[in-house]
């Protein structure tokens, strides 16, 4: 293994180094090969970076690339089932096999029932991820998705609504493993200056499962019967399938190995991928350096009934208060109303025809997968605080357009105003796509600490799943009773949700996970978080010395 170098740059007055006089500060500057940067964010990263620039199209990154897309295949589950259930209620052989329809209580339980199994997966999500690893907590998860999709499929020969039910039950159990697994394995794995990036594209694969069920449903019609809704339901079984076959090939992430004992196989893997194969790397010694400061081998982690590193400081709370604030709130900012229930929007607005229903859909899911991969490129540059609070007050003004063109279809019955509602509804869809989608599994994760990132995913989950219930049991009922004054709620609560991110959301770009222990321990952590700092660095790149801009 190689040798641990202290490679942290020590922070250190300038006056101990080389003297610069201020009235000749830039020749001095030049002379002793000194430069400015400043940072919102690490240091040390940033002077790792300086001088060892990250080569995005090498061998070892392009391998890399390869792995987390395996694992970026997992966020493709959940995208299916929003858009297969979303149109799957419209489709007349479904709702005659199930007595179901797009509204009411009975659609609202069986777009449930995924999420019911989802929050029945929690005291499980902790133990299978951290236990055996998180290639395991992916496998475990898509194999019950797997056998949860052909009991759905099965259900065509009985004619069963309970046994439909139960597959979409262990569909949502199985997910809620492999969702809470697979963000994990990226965020840890992947190179700290691609973190951001990386693991925001990582949702935008949710898009891509829409477009796969959107296009399976499209074609479904052309068959009669059960065969319509059959058809789509046995293809869930392509992407889980797939991880399923390709995880054991794929590297463990560092950090568990490191925490269970496996020093050197941590050690490889990040030679390997983030150093290029070079022992002496500096991303090696840097992060070995903060795995051995803040890596426990007795933590919580290691003891499946344990949750107390959830709660136990305040820390800790506000950690898990922002993994929450990002995870409702995305929820509840309307795109459960657009997502599982679309079409009953679209009736709202005038449109009835189940082919037009399922264009309309598979189109704006082919604009999410591009817009959605637009926005995680750009997290890293624009920050995930200042994206999110940003995005939601340009979601209610859009919701205000989608409910004055909603309100003037209901009263006069204008064929322009309906479809101006459309529109916006997809623009809506659209902003969200690209500011909201990569922030939902980047964000979460990385704002908890090593210790409490597999069961503080499962409460997440938990909570998620509640929200997600909220929409999927209370939507239904709202349409029939509010119609399109539903959209009120959305607007104010937009308002609310992003008065809440700006004033208490912690900013993590610029940082190793490791560093934001600092932040949080900070008497008030989003302050703390946006400061800026001056950096001054030498020829080598290292650091001489920080100082606060105000």
């Amino acid at each position: 293994m190689a040798e641990i170098h202290d490679v942290k740059p020590v922070v250190e007055h300038v006056s101990q180094s080389p003297t610069v006089d201020n009235d000749d500060d830039h020749d001095d500057k030049e002379k002793f090969g000194l430069h400015e940067v400043t940072v919102e964010g690490s240091e040390a990263l940033k002077a790792a970076i300086e001088k060892e620039p990250p080569q995005k199209w090498h061998r070892r990154s392009l391998q890399l690339y390869a792995c987390v897309g395996v694992a970026f295949l997992v966020s493709t589950i959940q995208g299916y089932d929003g858009s297969l259930m979303g149109n799957m209620l419209v489709m007349p052989a479904f709702q005659k096999e199930f007595g179901a329809s797009i509204v009411g209580i009975k659609a609202g339980y069986i777009s449930a029932m995924i999420t019911i199994g989802g929050a029945s997966a929690l005291p499980f999500v902790g133990p299978a991820i951290d236990t055996w690893g998180r290639r395991v907590g992916m496998a475990i998860g898509c194999f019950l998705v797997s056998a949860g999709a052909i009991i759905e499929g099965t259900s065509g020969i009985s004619g069963s609504l309970g046994q439909y039910l139960a597959g979409r039950f262990l569909i949502g159990f199985g997910n809620s493993i492999a969702a809470s697994a697979a963000p994990i394995y990226v965020v840890e794995l992947a190179h700290p200056a691609y973190r951001g990036p990386l693991t925001g594209l990582y949702n935008t694969l949710w898009n891509v499962g829409g477009i796969l069920a959107a296009a399976t449903l499209r074609a479904g019609q052309n068959y009669e019967g059960n065969k319509a809704w059959l058809i789509p339901t046995w293809v869930q079984l392509l992407m889980p399938g797939i991880v399923l076959c390709a995880v054991f090939f794929l590297p463990e992430s560092p950090r568990w190995l490191y925490s269970r004992g496996h020093t050197e196989k941590a050690s490889a893997i990040i030679a390997k991928y983030h150093g290029l194969d070079n022992p002496d790397s500096v991303y090696l010694s840097l992060q070995l350096k903060e795995y051995a400061a803040g890596l426990k081998t007795d933590g919580a982690d290691k003891r499946w009934w344990d949750y107390r590193s959830l709660f136990r400081d305040r820390a800790s709370r506000y950690r898990v208060m922002c993994n929450l604030m990002v995870a409702v709130w995305s929820q509840w900012c309307g795109v459960g109303f657009t997502g599982y229930f679309m079409p009953a929007f679209l009736k709202t607005a005038g449109v009835t025809d189940p082919i037009t229903i399922l264009n309309i859909n598979l189109g704006t899911s082919f604009v999410g997968v591009f817009v959605s991969m637009t926005g995680a490129s750009l997290v890293e540059r624009i920050g995930r605080r200042r994206l999110f609070y940003r995005i939601l007050l340009i979601i209610a003004f859009w919701w205000v357009i989608i409910t004055i063109a909603a309100a003037i279809y209901s009263e006069t019955g204008s064929k322009g105003a309906g479809y101006a509602a459309i529109l916006f509804v997809n623009i809506f869809g659209v902003t969200y796509a690209f500011g909201i989608t990569p922030l939902q599994s980047l964000y979460p994760v990385e704002v908890l600490s090593y210790e409490q990132r597999a069961k503080g995913m499962a409460f997440s989950g938990l909570i998620l799943n509640a929200a997600i219930m909220v929409n999927q049991f209370g939507m239904p009922v709202a349409i029939q009773v509010l119609d399109w004054k539903l959209y009120f709620i959305f607007i104010a609560w937009c308002l609310v949700e992003a008065a809440t991110v700006f004033l208490f959301m912690v900013e993590t770009k610029g940082r190793t996970l490791e560093e934001l222990d600092e932040i949080f321990e900070a008497p008030n952590p989003r302050k703390a978080s946006t400061q800026k700092k001056r950096v001054m660095l030498d020829g080598t790149s290292n650091v001489l010395n920080v100082e606060a801009v105000s």
